[in-house]
Formats: structure tokens, sequence, C-alpha cells
């Protein structure tokens, strides 16, 4: 074998060698990624896990906080609102004695030493008046003064409030606007928050006695028996409106639902003002008993005028006898305002103050007189 043979084959040993020892190095070293990847998996896994990220077959419950502005502002009013609470005592009937009932409705305080607001009709003829606190407790309550044709209340606790409400702009509300009512439906769910819009504003529902309640919010927030009373709130947990009255079916039947209507505060504070100073909130007497007339009236009775009030009485002594009314006339202009579909009497004469000298024209018989009559003040209703 020449040396040549020697040295090729040599070179050929040499190089099996280094590719066997380099295939093994190679399969070591991914064995060892092996390994080192099944060791690692489980521990990212497990990291990954106790981060918060859930399995598959995890359930997870967040537990996030969450706070609006209407639970803001029911938080900020909640405890200013009250339970109201009466008895009205039972009348005498045909069958004897009625027993008594209670009446129940919704009021809030307006000051620290325990003034607070509420409907007219929640403690009409009611005694024994006393109001249940958000945390239970009932309280004896007095009645400081009311004001029937605003449909508004002022109670006094002899206790300092527990909290009270601030007072909005109730001039300041648009259509569309959120609001929360909250009050005591039934008179056993108290301190019940229900939201909506503000519908409408300048509302006038007509009593049925012969006035109108004027300038209300609409709202189709839920209001029920029981709500009266209550406040309606803006988002910033100012009230804006006093809650008095829903509709649920209209003259031909028809039913209705979302129709809430609420006394604006611009009104309720002026008035409770008044009630909290003097007792009372002075309205304008005139001295007579009288009935409206209409188109259908005035017809049957063939009456000079289609609308207005025919005077029934003149109360002797009084501001309408002594300017020279008398039964039998026909008011049918106070002031500048004419009677008509949608001016009501007392509407038109309470937009005047006691002490005024107003001009009223009559039909008498067929004849159109004026008059001045110099109003009088009326202190209780």
């Amino acid at each position: 074998m020449s040396w040549k043979r020697v040295f090729y084959a040599f070179v050929v040993m040499v190089v099996a060698g280094v590719s066997a020892l380099g295939g093994a190095l190679a399969g070591g070293l991914a064995v060892y990624r092996v390994a080192l990847m099944n060791q690692t998996v489980p521990a990212l896994a497990d990291q990954a896990v106790s981060a918060g990220t859930p399995s598959p077959n995890q359930l997870v419950v967040d537990s996030t906080n969450i706070e609006t502005s209407i639970t803001q502002a029911v938080q900020k009013v909640g405890p200013a609102v009250v339970t109201v609470v009466g008895t009205v005592p039972g009348q005498m009937t045909f069958f004897g004695q009625a027993s008594d009932s209670t009446v129940s409705g919704t009021g809030f305080f307006i000051s620290q030493d325990g003034y607070l607001l509420t409907n007219n009709h929640v403690v009409e003829d009611a005694t024994d008046l006393s109001v249940i606190l958000s945390d239970g407790t009932q309280v004896p309550a007095s009645l400081i003064g009311t004001d029937i044709y605003a449909d508004l209340a002022v109670l006094k606790t002899e206790s300092s409030a527990p909290a009270w409400v601030t007072l909005g702009n109730s001039d300041e509300m648009d259509p569309g606007e959120t609001v929360i009512a909250i009050g005591s439906p039934l008179g056993e769910f108290m301190n019940t928050v229900t939201t909506g819009v503000v519908s409408a504003t300048g509302r006038t529902i007509d009593t049925g006695y012969g006035y109108q309640i004027e300038n209300l919010i609409q709202t189709d927030a839920a209001i029920n028996q029981g709500n009266s009373g209550g406040p309606l709130l803006n988002l910033a947990g100012e009230v804006v409106g006093i809650n008095t009255l829903v509709v649920r079916n209209s003259q031909s039947g028809t039913v209705a639902e979302g129709l809430g209507f609420a006394i604006p505060t611009n009104t309720a504070a002026v008035v409770a003002e008044q009630i909290i100073q003097q007792g009372y909130f002075s309205r304008p007497y005139l001295g007579a008993q009288w009935q409206a007339i209409n188109p259908n009236i005035a017809a049957r009775y063939d009456l000079p005028a289609e609308w207005g009030v025919y005077l029934t009485d003149v109360v002797s002594g009084s501001p309408a006898a002594k300017a020279g009314l008398q039964r039998g006339d026909i008011i049918v202009k106070i002031g500048d305002t004419t009677l008509n579909e949608g001016t009501s009497f007392l509407n038109v004469l309470y937009a005047f103050q006691p002490g005024d000298q107003v001009n009223f024209t009559v039909m008498r018989g067929r004849s159109e007189e004026t008059l001045t009559v110099t109003l009088g003040e009326t202190q209780r209703q």
C-alpha cells in the first residue's frame, strides 16, 4: 500500500469521526432543549394561572366596583327622604261611624332643623302625623301649613334632620334629561328608586276642582300611589321637582303609561319659604262663590257669555261686595286676561297679590261693566 492510500484512508476516518461527534452533540442538544421545555412550560402555565388568566374550564367572577351618577345622587339624597304617615278619622255614615284609615306618602327634609316638604293631598284631613326615616326610625311630625292650589305642605319634626336636600333650579330642566324619583310606593317599599327622563316642561293639569296646577314637569319615571311628595332629582343630586300625580286614563278612556307629573322646585321654594315664615301661603281673596260656565252651560241657560264664572253669592263686607259685584254677575275678564277654556278663573286670580287693585269685567244682564276690586288676603286654605 502506497503512502497516498494510507493518507486518504486516514483523512476519511478523521472526517467520519468528526461527523459522528457532531451528530452526537447536535442530538444531545436537541434532547436537552426538549427536556428544558418540558420543565418550563408547566411553570409558565402555573404563573399564567396565578396571574389571573383563566383556563378553559375555569369560571372567573369580576368584582369591579361600578359607581354611576345615578347611584351617587341616590346616596346623597336617600337619607333625607321619609315616608309620611297619618290617620284620617272615620266619618259618620248611614251605617254608623266608619273606622279610622291610614294614609301615607313621601316627603323630604329641606333644612337641618326638621322642616320637610310633601304634597297637600298626602296630609289633607289627616291627624297624628309622623314620618319614618330612611333607617326605619319613626318620629312625630306637625303640620306647619299647606297650599292646596300648589298641592304642597310643610311639616316639621322636633328632632333635627339626619340629612337634607339641595333644591336645584327647575327652570333649567329640558326634555330628554335624566331624572330620578325616590319614594315609598304603596306605603310599603320605602326609598324605592326609579329613573326616566323629563318628557316635557310647562304642563298644566286640570284638578277638577275649578283650578289647574300649572307649570308641571312631565316625566316617564315610574310614579305610583305612595310616591306623592317625593323628590325628583337631576344627576347632580339636586331636587328639581316634587312628584305629585300620575295620569293613567284619558277622558276618552284610553289607558296611558309613563305620564307622571312633578311640581317644579322653583314654585315649591316660594311656597315653602312663606309657609315657614308665617304659617300659611298668602293668596288673594275675592269673597264670592261662583260656578264656572262654558259654551254648553251658556247655551242651556241662555247666558250672555260662553266662558267665565257666574257669581252665585257675594260675601257681605268682602272685597267683591265693596267693589259692587253682585250675585248673578258673570266675570269674563280679570285685568287684561279674558277667561276661556285655557285660562281658569282661579289661576288668573292667583296671578295677583293681596292688596292689588284689579279691574274685573263682568256681564250684568246683557250689559258689560268694569269694576275695580282691591283684593284681600286668604290666610289659610
